[in-house]
């Protein structure tokens, strides 16, 4: 009988997996996308079907459908075996031994936060003082139908009543705590975090519970505890940065619509789904994350925010639209009435009026130009300078030349300046991304590391390998000599090839099997050469210049060790020697003009 962990493989495609993050484009008999593990704009990130393989050629990670789930969830295999099991429809018996085995310190946390979750809910549903809650969830928009779609709750006003009910299901208050749901003071005693709250349960990618944010209904718990909306601390699950409220019930449709309603309360995205604007999500508590960008580039990358963007507004927040603007979101912003959030707009004016809210949202960049004229005199020369001062940082950070112009001289006729003085003020300005430039240059991510340290000489003897690969019969051409020179394990695999021209890949595979970094090498540069079977005339067309560079590097070292060599000589006065070594310099000084 087959594992899960093969039972489940057997059962996926690896295709349809990652499809369900990334949008794949079809490449031959492979697919490709552009990798979620690091910036680029030219896709290198694969998918294999019939190997059942993935693998970025920028940054050089990949793997089977298991590695995916954990490097895209940032979760361990315990977790991913869960996620993709749910997917395939595998059972995992709670009491089998190998399922107790991958039932991570993580995994009780969700059981943890789910089992909260529903407490909560019963709670709101049977407690005298939930109902209250509930009453004013209904008051404030809230259907019946979004409270149980949504999983609202409410936390009784009991120091320790949730933390009670988790310990008689044999959790303990440590565990609580690591969970976000209980705190512990300084005498050692532990007693739960939220209390007499609306309770809303935060939820992943995948919908499992990973966090709580919980707010207070009544005024006079109001006047008492201060903060009207609290939320869980970071835990082994839950982070903020990285977690978009409601990602897992709008991500269908933002890859549907391609495009991502960005709200910033939790109220505002319930209620934005309700009034049929499903592909909304929230970013509460936090700006706006490269994280969360990350996250958001699986489904789509156009973006259209509802923030409060003032001209007093949040920093924090110019600097999360500015990196999405770095990151490729096309960006619009929905014009809000003063002092209104999305859940006041649905609440006060309907659906429709949310609706054409969205419709009608305006490119950042004049959203911008407008709000640096709102309550300014263009005829006013200090009101002239601040305009500037506001509109053109923005203007500067426009990739497109074009649109560049465009809103200069638009600029330029309303404050009636001259495009080019204007021009000269723009290049002046230091922008903030000139200086993460400048870091990513001394710090580069860890992502790109292990490409980035690749030698020229290493990634010339993977192109070599990849062609031999792709067409066989170039292997007659590659010296011996010349194999012998190689690296680990290009050397040994293509030692094979030539003492067989005609083994079989899954010969190949059986050879390297027992050595994990091998076996995965070999894994890539198969990968490799099925893309490059697909263009196999301009596979042979690079074979000789691999060659040719490959034999000129080999000269040069050669020609180094030489002339230390003769140096050498030349230090211990051996004439005989010097002589013979400069005319084996001289020979091979010949081949490399040749």
């Amino acid at each position: 009988m087959d594992s899960p962990i093969e039972e489940i493989k057997n059962r996926l495609n690896i295709v349809d997996v990652v499809g369900g993050y990334l949008k794949l484009q079809k490449a031959g008999s492979n697919w490709r996308a552009c990798c979620p593990f690091h910036n680029e704009k030219s896709p290198s990130f694969f998918v294999s079907p019939g190997r059942q393989i993935w693998h970025c050629f920028g940054c050089s990670k990949g793997g089977d459908v298991f590695s995916f789930v954990q490097e895209i969830e940032g979760v361990e295999f315990g977790d991913a075996l869960k996620i993709l099991a749910q997917k395939a429809g595998v059972e995992l018996k709670p009491q089998s031994p190998e399922w107790q085995k991958l039932k991570t310190e993580r995994q009780r946390l969700y059981d943890i936060c789910d089992l909260a979750c529903r407490f909560y809910e019963v709670q709101l549903n049977k407690s005298k003082t939930g109902q209250e809650a509930k009453k004013y969830l209904l008051s404030r928009g809230a259907g019946e139908e979004s409270i149980a779609k949504w999983r609202l709750g409410f936390s009784p006003d009991a120091w320790q009543g949730l933390s009670d009910f988790l310990v008689g299901k044999n959790y303990t208050r440590e565990e609580i705590a690591k969970a976000g749901l209980a705190v512990k003071n300084r005498e050692g005693n532990f007693y739960d975090r939220f209390r007499g709250r609306i309770m809303f349960p935060i939820f992943d990618a995948n919908s499992q519970v990973v966090g709580f944010g919980g707010r207070i209904f009544s005024e006079s718990k109001a006047n008492n505890e201060g903060a009207k909306y609290i939320n869980i601390s970071n835990t082994l699950i839950y982070d903020k940065s990285r977690i978009l409220y409601g990602i897992d019930k709008a991500k269908f449709d933002v890859r549907k619509k391609d495009f991502c309603v960005l709200v910033e309360g939790y109220m505002d995205c319930i209620l934005s789904h309700q009034a049929g604007v499903e592909n909304a999500v929230a970013v509460s508590g936090t700006a706006l994350t490269s994280w969360h960008l990350n996250l958001l580039k699986r489904y789509s990358q156009n973006l259209i925010l509802s923030f409060d963007m003032d001209a007093g507004g949040s920093e924090a927040s110019r600097r999360g639209i500015d990196l999405a603007g770095r990151d490729g979101f096309n960006i619009k912003m929905a014009i809000m009435p003063e002092g209104k959030d999305p859940a006041d707009v649905i609440f006060e004016k309907g659906a429709e009026t949310w609706q054409e809210t969205i419709g009608k949202a305006k490119p950042i960049i004049e959203y911008y130009f407008n709000l640096a004229f709102t309550g300014r005199d263009p005829e006013n020369i200090s009101d002239k300078k601040e305009i500037a001062k506001i509109i053109l940082p923005e203007i500067k950070k426009l990739s497109n030349k074009i649109e560049q112009n465009y809103w200069l001289q638009e600029l330029a006729k309303k404050i009636r300046a001259r495009e080019e003085d204007l021009e000269g003020e723009m290049i002046k300005i230091k922008m903030e991304t000139d200086v993460s430039d400048a870091l990513q240059k001394e710090n580069p991510k860890k992502e790109h590391s292990e490409n980035c340290q690749k030698t020229k000489k290493e990634l010339l003897e993977e192109e070599l390998l990849v062609i031999v690969l792709s067409s066989p019969e170039t292997i007659k051409e590659v010296p011996k000599e010349m194999i012998e020179r190689l690296n680990e394990p290009a050397k040994g695999i293509l030692s094979e090839i030539k003492n067989d021209p005609e083994i079989s890949q899954a010969d190949l595979e059986k050879k390297f099997a027992n050595s994990p970094e091998e076996s995965s090498f070999l894994g890539q540069i198969f990968l490799r050469s099925d893309l490059e079977k697909e263009d196999s005339e301009g596979a042979k067309e690079s074979f000789k210049a691999c060659l040719i560079q490959m034999q000129l590097m080999h000269l040069k070292k050669d020609l180094d060790n030489l002339s230390f060599e003769i140096k050498s000589a030349e230090r211990l006065g051996d004439a005989g020697k010097t002589k013979e070594l400069l005319s084996q310099f001289n020979n091979l000084a010949k081949k490399l003009k040749q």
